[in-house]
């Protein structure tokens, strides 16, 4: 069950070949013949079943996820709380604006950090996941500041609902059209993200020197590279429920879940950051 994904390829369980956990014959697709493959039959075991004790299933992936997503929520939460108001009665607060920047800065490169680590980890790890999910918070929280201060409050609102609805949608996509992920969809999907983070990085490195590329900015450009980057995050929720599924499948150690909730967080503040990017842009005057 080879990956092309980094956040799955380091994982040994993930790239087994042959036959699965219960001995079942696999294709190199990674899914299981006779059914295996098919979303409306993923399941959790019973308690009776020995076979599924410790193993990886929806239920462990729906909690960690939910643990990891709750964490950035309330940690983004606490920084927006934190930092006060960077305008008001329509004058910029230039310390609270300053603590939003700082935050922000710091929180992104620490989560791209921990997210590099959790990525090429062989053998996952649960903290390191959960403070991947925190720190990201403390970024999302001083961004969305940051957003709500220059373009109002209902683009975050906005980014927010939307996040969930694009979450949701993909996965009902997933399930009832039993869309299937073949090798150069998960080549292109990782390719692409690769791409647009290296993008990310240039125009980072660029802007410390004063050039501006404004592929990440509040322009025709900007608005071109955040609906790209909008639709590369829900195909790369596409590669996370098909690893899910097939780790299912495979009888997965349970604590392969953590990777499982690593790779949808991040497909999620994907999502969440174009979203925001897109709705700033459509709120310009």
């Amino acid at each position: 069950m080879k990956s092309n994904n980094p956040v799955f390829a380091r994982s040994e369980e993930f790239n087994r070949a042959g036959t699965n956990a219960y001995g079942n014959q696999t294709y190199p697709g990674g899914g299981i013949i006779g059914g295996g493959s098919d979303p409306s039959s993923w399941g959790t075991g019973t308690p009776t079943d020995q076979r599924s004790a410790g193993r990886m299933s929806i239920d462990s992936v729906v909690q960690a996820t939910g643990i990891s997503v709750l964490l950035v929520m309330v940690t983004a939460a606490i920084t927006w709380w934190f930092i006060g108001d960077v305008v008001a009665n329509g004058v910029v607060d230039e310390g609270n604006y300053q603590q939003a920047i700082a935050l922000m800065t710091v929180g992104s490169l620490t989560a791209f950090g921990l997210s590099l680590v959790n990525s090429f980890k062989r053998v996952i790890s649960p903290a390191l996941v959960i403070a991947f999910a925190a720190v990201e918070g403390v970024a999302l929280g001083a961004l969305s500041k940051f957003f709500d201060a220059q373009f109002g409050s209902g683009v975050v609102t906005g980014a927010v609902i939307g996040t969930f609805a694009a979450f949701a949608g993909t996965l009902a996509a997933y399930k009832f059209f039993d869309i299937k992920v073949g090798q150069k969809f998960r080549v292109f999907v990782v390719a692409a993200m690769f791409g647009m983070v290296g993008l990310g990085l240039l125009s980072f490195v660029l802007s410390l020197f004063g050039v501006t590329t404004g592929l990440f900015g509040f322009g025709t450009l900007g608005l071109i590279t955040a609906v790209v980057g909008l639709v590369l995050g829900v195909f790369m929720l596409i590669l996370d429920f098909d690893f899910v599924e097939q780790g299912v499948a495979a009888g997965l150690p349970e604590r392969e879940s953590w990777r499982a909730a690593f790779g949808l967080t991040v497909s999620l503040v994907w999502i969440y950051t174009n979203l925001l990017r897109i709705l700033a842009i459509f709120q310009q005057d």
